[in-house]
């Protein structure tokens, strides 16, 4: 109850102190990358439950001959770079958190194919809600292999407290002021998770 109180507290008092820089962000995404200005995308939540994250949209359409996707490290722009490195594009989330669905703190929620590739420890993730940040974002983020990620997320779900939150949000302001950790060796963004060679 305390952490769901704070979640709401902060979340509230985030998107009213930050209204003003949501609308400038919402303008340029829509002058740079065009419509859609959201990005919103199935993730499992709480116990695998499956919900709309809303995050701000930070790359191009841009398909090949045969209609598919260019790759990410083609359709992200530097715009989108930025958005990413900054964690704007993480903002809209925050109404995610006021719905219920999501918290500030745990582990962040993944694609929804993902489910099926889990083991059963991995799948213990899912016993909390997620999170715009978590322990596995301030100890590699998306510089460490999945395996090392999904160690981490199940640490928490073990040991969180609000005294762990409250260190979590603050390590990862200063991440976030020093931009550390954003992208995998040699990714654009973080390799598909293709399950555990156990």
């Amino acid at each position: 109850m305390i952490k769901r109180l704070f979640d709401l507290f902060v979340a509230i008092t985030l998107l009213i102190i930050l209204f003003p820089l949501l609308i400038v962000v919402s303008i340029l995404v829509r002058v740079k990358l065009g419509s859609p200005i959201f990005f919103r995308q199935q993730r499992p939540g709480l116990n695998g439950k499956l919900f709309s994250v809303v995050k701000y949209r930070t790359m191009t359409d841009e398909k090949d001959s045969d209609g598919q996707f260019l790759s990410d490290a083609v359709r992200l722009t530097p715009f989108g770079k930025f958005l990413r490195s900054t964690s704007i594009d993480e903002l809209p989330e925050l109404i995610n958190i006021i719905k219920g669905e999501m918290s500030l703190v745990g582990p962040r929620p993944l694609l929804k194919q993902y489910l099926e590739r889990y083991s059963d420890e991995q799948r213990r993730r899912l016993d909390v809600r997620p999170g715009i940040t978590g322990w596995a974002q301030i100890n590699g983020r998306n510089t460490i292999s999945w395996e090392e990620k999904f160690k981490l997320d199940v640490w928490y779900v073990d040991n969180h407290s609000f005294l762990l939150d409250f260190k979590i949000l603050l390590l990862t302001a200063w991440k976030t002021v020093k931009r550390a950790d954003i992208n995998a060796p040699g990714e654009a963004t973080m390799s598909e998770f293709m399950g555990s060679k156990e």
